[in-house]
């Protein structure tokens, strides 16, 4: 285990290797596997106050605290921390980089132990059960065994998902915001677009760039900038940009003339230097390949059936299409017929699917209400 400095007493950074192999459902095993993590807060005595959250497709371990790669804060601050709904003077936070992921976790980038080369496409496909599997693994090399909740948002509801159906009995409780039981068709096209515009970079050289020293940056910005796309709604866009333009008067050319243009230019330039390009591939085929009811014959409410004795919350957003409350819907009622005790918001706001990373104070006092009822049940 690594453990690096931290600038708080109650806050650790580290990178853990694994203390066996890890069999990936594609029937392939990793022999070495590092995954980063930061925890915050203090384990209390009997162990029964660790919380796992889980990021989303392009975030990371720093749930609050500072990426040292890009110098910002961390990507839920909001809801984490002293005093914050998961209050880190009550529980122990735990966030892991995912398997397949590009800060410290094992992933393409990584360097092959056989080749002493980093691995590029030669690593192997994964799939959200082997990121769970995993940061099961890990949690366990931390001496935790039941955490009381798992939550997460969008890919990190996945997780969570996952880690309902595979370990029920090391969960107490579940946190679902803005997520899905399996990728949808569109959003299998959203992913195509943009995996084919970085393989379609000329310095993507195959997914062999690490080894030439060069990257797939206009590739990789142009699949950040139609991404974030689907994060936002179009209420959000006409608030923020309309059809401002940039300068006065129109270009008559090419150069981004409108503010949204020049919006989405920005968020693909200062994604390529936080994120890398095979990573971005490994996670979104993850992704694509997730549908919770195949494990049990299509039938989710029996993938979710062994998950009866957790508690669950489930909040959805109005103005959320990338991943609508249908879905929700469709989590909230397996889990009814599985006899699972869930709770159920859609929130109303006009801020898409992103909605879950901000200030929204429903969904705040849901949770709040949530984890202070489940804290006293669990005796916390």
């Amino acid at each position: 285990m690594t453990v690096l400095s931290s600038p708080r007493p109650d806050q650790t950074e580290g990178v853990l290797r694994l203390n066996q192999p890890l069999r990936l459902d594609s029937g392939q095993m990793l022999r070495e596997v590092d995954i980063a993590y930061c925890t915050y807060g203090h384990l209390n005595a009997d162990r029964s106050n660790a919380v796992l959250i889980c990021h989303a497709l392009t975030g990371d371990q720093y749930v609050a605290s500072t990426n040292p790669t890009t110098g910002r804060p961390g990507w839920w601050p909001v809801m984490v921390g002293p005093g914050r709904t998961f209050d880190t003077d009550r529980y122990f936070i735990i966030s892991t980089n995912v398997l397949g992921g590009c800060m410290g976790s094992t992933g393409p980038s990584s360097i092959d132990p056989d080749t002493g080369e980093p691995w590029g496409l030669s690593f192997p496909v994964i799939t959200i059960a082997d990121m769970a599997r995993a940061q099961a693994m890990l949690i366990s090399q931390l001496g935790v065994e039941t955490l009381f909740c798992v939550a997460g948002g969008s890919m990190g509801g996945m997780q969570a998902l996952e880690w309902a159906r595979a370990y029920p009995d090391r969960m107490y409780a579940c946190v679902l915001l803005a997520t899905a039981p399996r990728h949808s068709a569109q959003n299998i096209a959203f992913h195509e677009v943009g995996r084919q515009a970085i393989m379609a970079d000329p310095d993507w050289r195959g997914g062999d760039y690490a080894k030439l020293g060069v990257r797939p940056e206009k590739g990789l910005a142009v699949a950040r900038m139609a991404a974030h796309i689907t994060y936002l709604s179009e209420p959000a866009l006409q608030r923020k940009f309309g059809r401002e333009l940039q300068r006065d008067g129109l270009s008559w050319g090419f150069d981004a003339d409108f503010q949204v243009e020049s919006y989405l230019r920005h968020q693909g330039a200062a994604f390529v230097d936080r994120f890398d390009a095979n990573s971005y591939l490994y996670i979104t085929r993850a992704l694509d390949y997730f549908d919770l009811a195949q494990s049990a014959g299509g039938r989710l409410a029996d993938a979710l059936s062994p998950a009866a004795d957790v508690r669950f919350c489930v909040l959805s957003f109005s103005s959320d299409w990338l991943y609508p409350t249908s879905e929700s819907r469709v989590i909230v009622r397996a889990l009814n017929a599985a006899g699972a005790r869930a709770s159920f918001v859609e929130i109303e706001s006009d801020k898409g699917h992103d909605a879950f990373l901000l200030d929204e104070p429903v969904m705040r006092d849901a949770l709040n209400g949530f984890l202070d009822a489940a804290g006293a049940a669990r005796g916390l």
